[in-house]
C-alpha cells in the first residue's frame, strides 16, 4: 500500500534559497489512510502525510541546489500546499535515487527526462507517451570541447569527432549520443570530472546540461574550454512517481501531476521562472 512509499514524520520546515529568494514549505505528518481518502483535503485538526522524493545530490542551476533552493523546489512546495500534502526531499547519487524509486523505497524522483528504459523504474505523467503539459521544466544539453579543438556539432551531425563523448553516470543524454553512433564514456559523476578528463585528453568532448555548462564556463577551467552554442538536445523533465504509489492511489498521482501543470502555468511561478532564466524555458 501507500505506506511503503509515504514516510510519516513529525513537523518539519524546509527553507531554501536561490539568490535572494527564500522558499518555505510547512507540513504536519498525517496518517496514510487520510491521504488515501482525500489527499486534497486538509484541516488543522488532521495531520498530513509525507511523500518522500529523491533528487540527485548535485546542484543544477537554476533548478535546484543542495540546500533545497531553486525553481524545482519552489514548484513542488507550491504543489504540496495546493494538495494539502508534504513532500520530504532526500538527496543522493542519481543511480541510487532511481534504484530506490524502482524498489518503491521512495514515492518519487525529480527531475527526470523520459527514456523507455526508465519506464520500469517509475511512472511518468501520461505513461509511455509522457504528457508534456505535466513537465516540471525544459533544459538543454550542450557540447563542451577543449579550446582550439575542431570538434563541432551543427544540430544534426558531429564533425571532427575523434574519441568518446563523456556524460554523467545514468544521464539519458548518453542514449541520444549512442543514437548518433557516438562512443560514450559514462565514468563520471559530476560535470567537473568530465571537464578534467576532457582537458587531460581522455575525452573528445563532454555533453552536459545547460546549468552545468554555464557553471563550467564561469569556472577556473573556462579559459581552457569552449562551449558549442548549438544545443545537442532539448528535453522536458518530469516528476515521476513510484509504481507502488500510482497503483495504490492513481487519483493522488493524477492530482499531483495536474498540480505541477497548474503551478508551472500560474502567473506567480511564470514570473519567477522568467526572472530567473530569462523566459528561455
Amino acid at each position: 500500500m501507500l505506506g511503503r512509499v509515504c514516510r510519516i514524520r513529525t513537523l518539519r520546515t524546509y527553507t531554501a534559497r536561490i539568490g535572494a529568494l527564500a522558499l518555505l514549505a510547512l507540513g504536519l505528518a498525517r496518517p496514510v489512510s487520510a491521504a488515501v481518502a482525500d489527499p486534497a483535503t486538509s484541516s488543522t485538526s488532521r495531520s498530513r502525510d509525507v511523500i518522500t522524493l529523491c533528487f540527485e545530490r548535485q546542484e543544477v542551476l537554476p533548478w535546484r541546489t543542495l540546500d533545497r533552493g531553486g525553481l524545482n523546489f519552489e514548484l513542488l512546495n507550491q504543489v504540496a500546499t495546493r494538495l494539502g500534502i508534504t513532500f520530504e526531499y532526500e538527496s543522493m547519487p542519481w543511480k541510487r535515487c532511481l534504484a530506490q524509486l524502482q524498489a518503491n523505497e521512495v514515492g518519487g524522483a525529480f527531475a527526470v527526462s523520459f527514456s523507455k528504459d526508465r519506464m520500469h523504474i517509475g511512472a511518468y505523467p501520461g505513461g509511455d507517451a509522457p504528457d508534456l503539459s505535466k513537465r516540471m521544466h525544459v533544459d538543454r544539453y550542450f557540447l563542451i570541447r577543449r579550446k582550439g579543438s575542431k570538434l563541432d556539432w551543427d544540430g544534426k551531425t558531429f564533425r571532427n569527432l575523434d574519441g568518446a563523448i563523456g556524460v554523467q553516470l545514468g544521464y539519458s543524454v548518453g542514449e541520444f549520443l549512442r543514437g548518433q553512433r557516438v562512443a560514450v564514456d559514462e565514468g563520471s559523476q559530476r560535470a567537473s570530472e568530465l571537464a578534467q578528463k576532457l582537458l587531460a585528453g581522455r575525452l573528445a568532448g563532454a555533453a552536459v546540461g545547460g546549468g552545468d555548462a554555464m557553471v563550467l564556463m564561469h569556472s577556473t577551467l573556462s579559459p581552457q574550454l569552449e562551449l558549442v552554442n548549438t544545443p545537442l538536445i532539448e528535453k522536458p523533465y518530469y516528476l515521476i512517481l513510484s509504481h507502488a504509489l500510482v497503483n495504490a492511489n492513481p487519483q493522488l498521482a493524477e492530482k499531483i501531476w495536474k498540480a505541477v501543470e497548474e503551478v508551472r502555468n500560474s502567473p506567480g511561478y511564470r514570473k519567477l521562472e522568467r526572472d530567473t532564466v530569462g523566459g528561455r524555458h
